[in-house]
């Protein structure tokens, strides 16, 4: 029996269901209308209409950090395409699996400056890890499938697909099932050499100070790589630091836990790692907000980078051994092969390594002082975290100093719980992708934890939540100024404030209940907890408007471009002294 004709429009929705997808977020328009008809017409696949296609693309960003699944966007043409440039970005360099379907104008018009059109490959191409324009109703499925392919193997990122009008117009018998589409180069190295997982055992053994250094992907690589990264932590007995993609890949609470590394890390975490006579970077780029100066970049260390993307070794620390495959399958040869050996580190100099990170926690660097009066905003989180904890509870955050208190004060104990925008910083990023998780996980508690400059950025999410029911609570935390930008004025500008307060701010309690959702706000310490607890067992969006000291800066802090070595820990120091002056001595 010959295969059915199908439409462009009826093809693409059908290699969508047998990709697997259940929900696209998207905005419709001219170009894609065929699409939205073909929509129309189905019940396998769920749309959720947002009111911006940048937040459709964090939507979809939320929606795949917290499931593992590949995000769906759907934007017409031209603004539509433009507008989620900001998204694919986000998700280039945080490494999320997004599949953007674009809509163009017909194939005869490309290159006429027609209405809405734009040249959306050539504008996508540096902010996404592949893109295609498809030109044949008959290449539209393979082309589809190979998408998805993309976007999820090897190291995620998002995929662009753009749609001429006419190509989804065009009928074909040419659908081809995913099974039946392999790509013709792209084929991601997934096993270690089994040669250089015997020379990284032969490096641990002989290490006396030991850090493991675990980025996002270890939560990318799935579950299995986070238990396996347990597994090899409490095997070995060294303390472990993730980054702030990495949070949730290895138990906060833990005791070899160090916290997060870097510039608003913890002084245990940064000063271990640069006394480390060895580094196991585990799925971890080197941003250069983790590493800081580079030529102290823990100076002593031998570096083992584990990845499975070679163009990330070498690119911003040279490393002694790369270790290329799957962070999940070379956790587990490592593993095999330690013990397989019955190698050991030496029992007397982690003893010694341990006494000197305890040494360092003993600054207890995340301290703080609650009076009675004002709220502090660490305080706030913290108060959060103690009421939400024992709840099956996902965060998102927006960017800013929020966000690294949120880092710094929510302990995450599982991996995919912790959603925020890391490589590009993307103000508006939080409160859309919550949306993405709560359409998720549509039982599970979703808290968006925002600055009230980034809430801004993409309020306009208030009229999604409304229309499907979604109960996102929003917890902000309001000082008045853009924080991190007042930080660094402050300490970098001499204290000159230039265009970092918002003078005219809504009424966030009014703004909320215009939107059909719940508003309050809370700026008494004793009032804080009744009133998070208010917010989580309210059955609706929720706004708790949280006034917080505007005054209070975030550390520890490391410098733009100073060393692990130069962290200011508060208002009175200047700087730390070096690591050997703390009582440090490197054998």
């Amino acid at each position: 029996m010959a295969p059915a004709q199908l439409t462009g429009a009826e093809m693409l929705i059908k290699a969508l269901v047998d990709q697997g997808v259940d929900t696209i977020f998207g905005y419709p328009g001219g170009a894609v209308l065929p699409i939205y008809d073909a929509l129309h017409l189905q019940n396998s696949l769920r749309h959720i209409l947002v009111r911006h296609e940048q937040a459709a693309v964090h939507a979809a960003e939320g929606y795949a950090r917290s499931t593992g699944k590949v995000g769906v966007v759907l934007v017409t043409s031209g603004p539509g395409a433009t507008n989620a440039v900001t998204g694919l970005t986000d998700a280039l360099m945080d490494s999320v699996p997004v599949v953007c379907l674009t809509g163009q104008v017909p194939t005869h018009l490309i290159g006429n400056d027609a209405f809405q059109e734009a040249d959306t490959t050539g504008i996508t191409r540096p902010c996404t890890k592949h893109n295609y324009l498809i030109k044949s109703v008959d290449d539209l499925a393979r082309i589809v499938h190979e998408a998805f392919y993309v976007a999820r193997s090897g190291r995620p990122g998002p995929v662009v697909v753009d749609l001429p009008k006419d190509v989804l117009q065009a009928k074909s018998r040419a659908y081809v099932a995913p099974t039946a589409v392999k790509h013709r180069s792209y084929r991601p190295r997934l096993k270690p050499d089994r040669e250089a997982i015997e020379t990284a055992v032969d490096m641990i053994a002989k290490a006396k100070r030991p850090v493991i250094y675990a980025g996002g992907g270890v939560i990318n690589s799935g579950d299995r790589a986070s238990a396996l990264l347990r597994r090899l932590v409490r095997g070995l007995g060294a303390p472990c630091t993730t980054t702030l993609m990495g949070l949730g890949g290895f138990p906060a609470s833990d005791p070899l836990s160090l916290g997060m590394l870097g510039m608003h890390g913890t002084y245990e975490a940064n000063l271990a790692m640069y006394n480390s006579d060895l580094m196991i970077a585990v799925g971890a780029r080197f941003d250069d907000r983790v590493t800081g100066r580079l030529d102290e970049f823990a100076p002593t260390a031998r570096k083992i980078h584990i990845d499975i993307d070679p163009s990330s070794i070498n690119k911003n620390v040279i490393v002694d051994l790369p270790l290329i495959g799957d962070v999940g399958r070379v956790l587990d040869a490592l593993i095999k092969a330690w013990n397989a050996r019955g190698a050991k580190l030496s029992q007397r100099a982690l003893k010694a390594w341990h006494k000197q990170i305890d040494v360092w926690r003993g600054r207890d660097c995340l301290r703080y002082e609650q009076g009675d009066k004002v709220i502090k905003p660490q305080y706030a989180i913290q108060r959060l975290y103690e009421l939400t904890k024992d709840r099956d509870t996902y965060i998102t955050t927006e960017v800013g100093q929020h966000q690294m208190w949120a880092a710094q004060f929510y302990k995450f104990e599982k991996p995919r719980r912790f959603m925020t925008s890391g490589g590009l910083g993307t103000m508006g990023y939080g409160f859309p992708a919550a949306v993405g998780v709560q359409i998720a996980h549509p039982k599970s508690l979703v808290i968006d934890i925002a600055g009230e400059a980034s809430i801004l950025m993409n309020i306009q999410e208030l009229s999604t939540v409304a229309q499907y029911g979604l109960p996102v609570k929003i917890f902000i935390i309001n000082n008045h100024y853009m924080g991190m930008v007042r930080q660094w004025q402050e300490l970098m500008h001499g204290g000159r404030y230039s265009h970092s307060y918002t003078a005219a701010l809504p009424d966030f309690v009014k703004l909320a209940d215009a939107f059909g959702a719940v508003g309050m706000q809370v700026s008494r310490p004793d009032q804080l907890d009744d009133k998070i607890l208010e917010m989580i067992e309210t059955p609706r969006p929720v706004i708790l408007d949280c006034l917080v000291d505007q005054k209070e800066n975030c550390f520890p802090m490391i410098p733009s471009g100073a060393a692990h070595y130069e962290m200011l820990l508060g208002p009175a120091d200047k700087a730390t002294k070096r690591a050997s002056e703390e009582g440090m001595v490197l054998v």
